[in-house]
């Protein structure tokens, strides 16, 4: 989860982007022409297209299942309680939490340059650039591959402000890079529905979510059925992108 942190009224830190520098000035007043990354969704519980029963219920999000996207919830390892919403497809994921934010401003903005100063000291190279959910910090780790060669580990950071909600996701693997995984995974997100609740609660509280009865429960790191079909090896997250930390179990939905 995040630390509670006040908001620094100056100018904030200058943030590279892949092609540019932004000024502190661009940084501190977002283009109030852009297109609205939350036009085709995620989308508030006001907002919901179609009908609830349409959606998979975890609690604070509405999920519309999407074919073969596999749907995980992460647990926390000390109280086991779901802590995020995981979607995978093919090569790639998507991490997803959704936190309480404050009525006159969104969040991003002051996340990502938080985001980016940690990633900084963690050695994880961070550039922003406008991506297809608005803009993104992206991360490349030094790493190992499979074969033993020196190689990199990408992550794509999106934040996605709503009414009185944040939603934050990380995509790893294949879906970090343009590409049909990417553009499978963001639609999954556009289609998200966030229950906000009426009750109050200080910026940055993570929502609560819910495990649907007919959730399977799998130790964490043993491979699924999603994972032996696509092949794959469920991989260690960079230190960077552990938030929250993976718990003992994974329960895997549908």
């Amino acid at each position: 989860m995040f630390g509670r942190k006040k908001r620094n009224r100056e100018a904030p830190e200058q943030i590279p982007t892949e092609s540019t520098t932004a000024s502190a000035a661009t940084e501190a007043a977002p283009d109030q022409d852009a297109p609205d990354p939350r036009a085709n969704g995620p989308w508030d519980e006001t907002e919901m297209p179609g009908e609830r029963a349409e959606y998979l219920d975890l609690g604070a999000l509405l999920l519309k299942p999407v074919a073969r996207v596999d749907v995980r919830v992460e647990l926390d390892p000390r109280d086991r309680v779901p802590r995020a919403v995981n979607m995978d497809f093919g090569g790639g994921s998507v991490q997803v939490q959704v936190f309480t934010a404050p009525k006159s401003s969104g969040l991003w903005d002051e996340v990502r340059a938080e985001l980016v100063a940690g990633l900084r000291r963690d050695g994880g190279n961070p550039t922003v650039s406008d991506g297809p959910l608005g803009m993104q910090v992206n991360a490349q780790f030094a790493g190992v591959t499979p074969s033993g060669e020196n190689g990199f580990r990408l992550a794509r950071f999106v934040g996605i402000d709503g009414p009185r909600w944040f939603l934050r996701c990380v995509y790893t693997g294949d879906a970090a890079l343009p590409g049909p995984t990417a553009e499978v995974l963001d639609d999954a997100v556009r289609g998200l529905v966030v229950v906000r609740g009426q009750d109050p609660h200080p910026p940055r509280d993570l929502l609560a979510l819910t495990v649907p009865e007919e959730a399977e429960v799998h130790p964490a790191g043993a491979p699924t059925d999603a994972d032996e079909d696509a092949g794959r090896t469920p991989a260690e997250p960079a230190a960077a992108v552990q938030e929250p930390r993976r718990g003992p179990e994974i329960t895997e939905i549908g």
